[in-house]
């Protein structure tokens, strides 16, 4: 890629304040061989009492969710923008990016095959902090003017506040929050994707000697280009490119990863017992079972991004006068995420990648996982290409969104302002395919997982009120004669 002489100046100003943040929201506590962020903690544990708490409702209501995004429930005169199956849609295509492809790999690599179970477990329990945070999304969200609707974290902290007499602090918390999340979004949401959006087009091109190799701001620039012509017709734009990219890029993935699976399916016994043993037993790459489920839970909540409130971002604009249903519809997010994407990446490494010798290479990350699906197919790793582009441009429509929203927070919801914002974020995807600013990315990583801390203080503390109007929402439907 090319140099234009100031990574290394953007690097020396940001990399101390990155260590700094990263150093704070990425705290470890040592226990025996392993570390434990505290980050993954607070996560994790909210997923599991949310998920105690609602009564195990990520099982109780996932044929409810299905029914939801297939329409059963839907009213065409209630507010709002969007259908339930395109703000499912739009909210995966935040989530599904490279790492589903490659974090897996990583995750196994660092914490063996018994990670694979704890990804599994965690993207389950993730399901219950997902409804909570896209139902208050919904029921706090604005209704602007123009017709469009504005909700996620900032307005219910906001909100929770104010309504006890504590404007001024629901609206720093609101800032705080909206602030964080259009940092994140420059970073970790765009530089990070274009930058891997070209890196990956560079792979199906010829690599080094791609015409493309040494001009990255001209792919940067046709990127940008076609992003903006989605996201500046905003969320009904965008949706109604998710819709259609959303399922065939999961689809491409899914099948391929079926297919590889199948075609080692006489790995399978012994991958599953790998797993079950690394998953309970001190035998292990990083201690056992301990490490397995550390890196486990780590990775897969920060795949789905349970517990950020990023989602409830495009949740909120869902055509609904129940927020309660959206929530519900918001379980397949990590569904579809971890529980399906994740498992399926998990089960190509070890019954391809593991088999086959690949594991414990200089091979790492997505090109691991390309190497596994490659064992039977000369040609997957353009597959594997074809389908990180997609990811990575989808998450790049979604972010655009996030950071919008955050930023309306801020400044207000004038059209100009919004314009402003786009055209600022499409620019940086020039950017992010001309430098390498690891800096940069640190220190957007994590800004992003600094809102989860206010944003699940606003989860536990609306927790009575989510999980009274779930209740009486599915009340509500078991008299309808649809149900």
């Amino acid at each position: 890629m090319a140099d234009l002489g100031i990574d290394a100046t953007v690097e020396a100003l940001l990399a101390p304040v990155a260590s700094a943040v990263s150093g704070f929201v990425f705290y470890a506590v040592p226990i025996g061989d392993n570390e434990l962020p505290l980050i993954v903690l607070w996560l994790a544990a909210a997923a599991v009492y949310f998920t105690v708490y609602l009564r195990f409702i990520n099982f109780r209501a996932l044929w409810l969710a299905l029914r939801h995004v297939r329409g059963d429930f839907s009213d065409p005169e209630a507010k709002g923008e969007i259908s339930h199956f395109k703000a499912v849609a739009t909210a995966v295509s935040g989530t599904v990016g490279v790492g589903n492809i490659g974090g897996v790999a990583v995750a196994i690599s660092l914490g063996g095959p018994g990670a694979a179970f704890w990804l599994l477990i965690a993207g389950v329990l993730s399901m219950s902090t997902k409804l909570v945070e896209c139902t208050l999304g919904v029921k706090y969200r604005r209704h602007n003017p123009d017709g469009s609707v504005s909700g996620g974290p900032m307005y219910y902290l906001e909100h929770w506040f104010q309504h006890r007499q504590w404007p001024g602090l629901g609206r720093f918390m609101g800032c705080f929050y909206a602030l964080a999340l259009v940092i994140a979004g420059f970073g970790i949401g765009n530089m990070f994707q274009a930058n891997q959006a070209y890196t990956q087009f560079l792979v199906i091109t010829g690599g080094d000697a791609s015409w493309l190799s040494d001009r990255g701001w001209f792919f940067g620039l046709a990127l940008a280009i076609v992003v903006a012509l989605v996201v500046i017709g905003g969320i009904r734009s965008i949706a109604k490119v998710t819709v259609v990219l959303v399922p065939f890029m999961a689809s491409l993935y899914i099948i391929s990863a079926v297919i590889v699976i199948g075609l080692s399916a006489e790995h399978i016994p012994g991958a599953l017992q790998a797993v079950m043993q690394g998953a309970f037993t001190r035998e292990g790459a990083t201690g056992g079972a301990l490490g397995a489920m550390v890196i486990g839970f780590q990775r897969a909540l920060f795949s789905n991004e349970a517990g950020l409130g990023s989602a409830s971002i495009a949740h909120s604009a869902v055509q609904t006068d129940e927020p309660a249903s959206e929530g519900i519809t918001a379980l397949l997010e990590p569904f579809i995420d971890t529980v399906i994407i994740l498992s399926l990446s998990s089960l190509v490494i070890l019954t391809s990648a593991i088999p086959n010798g690949l594991m414990g290479t200089e091979v790492a990350g997505i090109e691991l996982t390309s190497a596994a699906f490659a064992v039977h197919f000369d040609f997957a790793p353009y597959v594997i290409a074809v389908a990180a582009l997609l990811f990575a441009f989808s998450s790049l429509l979604a972010w655009s969104y996030y950071g919008l929203k955050g930023w309306t927070y801020l400044f207000g919801e004038s059209r100009a302002g919004q314009l402003c914002f786009q055209l600022l974020f499409c620019s940086f995807i020039v950017i992010g395919c001309m430098l390498q600013l690891k800096a940069v990315l640190d220190f957007s990583d994590a800004m992003i997982f600094v809102i989860a801390i206010p944003n699940l203080i606003a989860l536990y503390l609306f927790a009575p009120e989510v999980k009274a109007d779930v209740t009486q929402y599915i009340q509500k439907l078991r008299s309808d004669a649809r149900y």
